[in-house]
């Protein structure tokens, strides 16, 4: 497939699951097996926000993800850091430059030997460009197990301009696309009643309009908001519509769907 076909096969997807396929299949022809994209809208000073609510997609196997995720090594991971504080493609090198130089924290040599324990030893990662300081997306693309690092360089020496159009292609679409924040997914009905609220309707319009009652309304808004784990309807609505679970059309739209 060219360039400009996957590009056209990025924005015609409909789904996370065939996106990210994709885009493991692609990023593996240029010689990066395992991929880790991550994207928070809820970034602070101080946080990047409650990780269940990130956006996390990879295909690294999860003897690495329970750890580098779960274990809170991603915090320290020096690449991490440095996409945090900027924009653009950055060499692994930039790693190995800081160890000769002794400037790794303890944590971040720990980092350093799991991955290296993981074969997670060469790659590159980027960082894409936030729309707010609220916003951070950044995707680490490693190289096969025994790959040096001055291979990946020159891929990325020759094909790095692609790769780099590719991915940012890749995560724009991938935050258009819906996707559950948390263990349970909002279902037809509570996704409507969060659309009419957004619409500026009240709980007496919405039963009109939706053909319940008051009560089943506001108990729709009520599981909406312990699905999305928040205390009021304002936030469920700003939630889900981060989340793109507002205004969406899916297999529960369709005819012969369960509506309750």
């Amino acid at each position: 497939m060219s360039l400009r076909e996957y590009l056209l096969a990025v924005v015609d997807c409909q789904s996370l699951e065939e996106l990210w396929d994709g885009h493991v299949s692609k990023m593996a022809e240029y010689g990066f097996d395992r991929l880790l994209y991550g994207y928070t809208r809820y970034r602070t000073a101080t946080s990047l926000g409650d990780p269940d609510d990130f956006v996390v997609l990879t295909n690294h196997d999860r003897s690495y993800t329970d750890f580098f995720l779960g274990g809170g090594l991603l915090l320290h991971a020096p690449m991490v850091q440095w996409a945090l504080e900027n924009d653009g493609a950055k060499s692994w090198r930039m790693i190995y430059e800081m160890e000769r130089e002794k400037e790794l924290s303890p944590q971040a040599r720990q980092v350093l030997e799991f991955n290296r324990d993981k074969g997670v030893t060469a790659g590159y990662t980027i960082s894409f460009r936030s729309v707010s300081s609220r916003t951070k997306g950044a995707i680490a693309l490693t190289g096969a197990a025994g790959v040096e690092q001055s291979d990946i360089d020159e891929i990325w020496s020759e094909h790095g301009d692609d790769i780099y159009l590719i991915n940012n292609i890749v995560h724009l679409k991938i935050i258009t696309l819906p996707y559950a924040t948390s263990t349970r997914a909002l279902t037809h009905r509570q996704r409507e009643a969060l659309e009419w609220v957004g619409d500026g309707k009240n709980s007496s319009d919405i039963a009109m309009l939706m053909g319940l009652t008051v009560p089943t309304v506001e108990k729709h808004l009520r599981l909406a908001r312990d699905a999305l784990q928040v205390e009021t309807t304002a936030q469920a609505v700003l939630k889900a519509a981060f989340a793109n679970q507002m205004f969406v059309l899916d297999a529960r739209d369709r005819p012969g769907s369960d509506l309750r």
